[in-house]
């Protein structure tokens, strides 16, 4: 006999025994599944989900043994699978000051200071998320910072996390002086009388700043930011990410995690690859990233590419562009093409998929030229190769997305038009009325992945979709939309952050919609907020996360 569980809409009764097969009836499930896109009711045995459709069908399904919880009319959609994530840092940036919303200087120095007298005890005062155009003219430096901490070291990171700001105490603790050097794809800023500002710009903030916190952190602080960042990522509906910067020491934290059984992510990540050295090093990077493949299989840690940041950030005037920027430079790229051909052939030979960061025009081309090189070499490969952020791109690359296999991977957020001034400005309004073009890259027959890149930009994913489906802003919804004719359906939009997103790493058999056989990941949010008013989005509550059969999360 079945035993009945009802609740009022929007509350679940937790189930003591996860070994019970259940039928989730009378709700509103989108299942993402182009087979059979809704459903009243799925039916869940162990951590696979067994049965889709009607309250009957799934019933007779689920067998005599189960539980039968009335779902009240509360929609289900798969859970979200955030396209581009950087795990372990999301949970560190949780410690840090939030620069976003901070206007002007006076703002942040304000809150910076603010934030080192209530952490007496840090080493370090650390802050994130800061916006070109609250710094005048464009250009931090030390003296800023040292008029509010004068005797600690304080490191902000930009919104976009490819530039660093540091007082003359952090210059110090870096070793920082006049005279050091820039590495490859990086640069010390200088005044004019060559001495070091306090602004690292790309690959200089990741091999002084970056590299020194990383030094300076141990295993036990990673396992605590990676524990932060699994419970909030629960609480947001998130079940799995796509983590685009492994390195040695966050990946040992995953492994741990997983091996004491609190891995309630599932993680499928790409080892960072260094610009540094030669191709032969390069190369020995492959080989690395090759091995750790083999290693970590698992549904909830599994290695699957490599990632390059083939160029900067437009905020920053170090993506690669074909044309300069409005204030008259013209970076050249991280990764060029004679250094990033090669090695992406090698990857793809080894079975590896490759992310590549390309946000400038130019970088795109070289990302695109690199990938087909690879298919030359190696003949068709089906590696579903990705290029990250989508911002800016020649409409004559458009079409060879689709021609090529490569996912476009976009992130919403960084579109919200609130942080959008200083992009725009930078590109000039041509080139700007073409930003982050997801829409245009879909009717092209690319497809398309969607995620937030935190630590950049908050990481919840119902705002997130609030945005791709109107290009309007989560964090001001008064001002007007950025592009709208690029906004997504909202049914689209979810697609493209559940089933796309695992179609992008190769589980499209395993999770991303709820359909018979896959991993019972899902999420329930009250209210459905692919009926209502978009504005829903942004107050919309999840309501539980369920990841593999089991309750990871339940609001309240």
């Amino acid at each position: 006999m079945h035993s009945a569980v009802k609740e009022p809409a929007g509350r679940m009764r937790e189930m003591s025994d996860q070994g019970v097969p259940r039928a989730y009836v009378n709700g509103t499930v989108f299942t993402a599944d182009p087979q059979r896109a809704w459903a009243h009711a799925f039916g869940v045995r162990g951590n696979r989900i067994i049965a889709v459709g009607t309250d009957e069908d799934v019933i007779a399904a689920v067998g005599a043994d189960a539980q039968v919880v009335d779902l009240n009319a509360t929609l289900v959609i798969p859970g979200f699978i955030d396209g581009h994530f950087h795990t372990v840092s999301t949970g560190e940036a949780q410690l840090r000051v939030d620069l976003v919303r901070a206007k002007d200087l006076e703002t942040i120095q304000r809150l910076v200071k603010q934030h080192a007298e209530a952490h007496p005890e840090a080493p370090w005062v650390l802050g994130k998320s800061w916006l070109f155009d609250a710094v005048p003219g464009r250009r931090p430096t030390a003296a800023m910072l040292d008029a509010v901490v004068p005797d600690r070291p304080v490191m902000l990171d930009a919104n976009d996390y490819h530039s660093a700001w540091v007082n003359s105490a952090a210059l110090r603790a870096l070793g920082i002086t006049d005279e050091s050097p820039d590495p490859a794809g990086g640069r010390v800023d200088r005044d004019h009388e060559g001495r070091a500002t306090g602004f690292l710009e790309e690959t200089a903030a990741e091999q002084y700043a970056w590299a020194h916190l990383e030094s300076n952190t141990d295993d036990a602080a990673r396992l605590q930011f990676l524990r932060t960042a699994v419970a909030d990522l629960n609480a947001a509906g998130v079940t799995g990410v796509i983590d685009m910067g492994l390195g040695e020491s966050g990946l040992l934290a995953m492994a741990t995690a997983e091996e004491e059984g609190w891995l309630d992510v599932r993680i499928v990540g790409h080892w960072l690859m260094s610009r540094e050295g030669s191709t032969a090093d390069h190369l020995a990077q492959v080989a690395q990233a090759a091995r750790l493949a083999q290693l970590h299989t698992s549904d909830r840690l599994r290695v699957t590419g490599i990632k390059f940041i083939v160029d900067g950030v437009i905020d920053g005037c170090t993506a690669h562009v074909t044309q300069p920027y409005t204030d008259g430079s013209l970076p050249e790229p991280i990764w060029d093409y004679d250094a990033l051909a090669p090695v992406v052939a090698a990857a793809d030979a080894a079975g590896l998929q490759c992310a590549l960061h390309a946000i400038g025009d130019a970088a795109v081309r070289t990302a695109l030229d690199a990938v087909e090189n690879a298919a030359k070499v190696n003949g068709t490969s089906g590696r579903r190769h990705r290029i990250e952020h989508i911002e800016y791109l020649d409409p004559a690359d458009v079409p060879r997305f689709a021609q090529l296999g490569v996912t476009a991977s976009m992130q919403p957020v960084h579109s919200d038009p609130a942080i959008q001034d200083n992009w725009r400005a930078m590109l000039g309004a041509e080139r700007a009325a073409r930003g982050f073009p997801g829409r245009e890259l879909v009717e092209a027959g690319a497809h398309l992945v969607l995620g937030t890149d935190a630590p950049t930009a908050p990481f919840a994913p119902l705002p997130n979709m609030f945005i791709a489906s109107t290009r309007r802003s989560a964090l001001d919804p008064s001002l007007p939309p950025n592009i709208p004719h690029f906004a997504l359906p909202i049914d689209d939009a979810v697609r493209y952050a559940t089933a796309a997103a695992a179609w992008s790493c190769f589980e499209e058999g395993q999770r991303g919609r709820i359909a018979p056989g896959l991993l019972a990941d899902f999420v329930l949010v009250e209210p459905d907020v692919l009926a209502v008013d978009p504005e829903q989005l942004l107050t919309a509550r999840v309501l539980m996360t369920v990841v593999g059969g089991r309750e990871v999360y339940r609001a309240g």
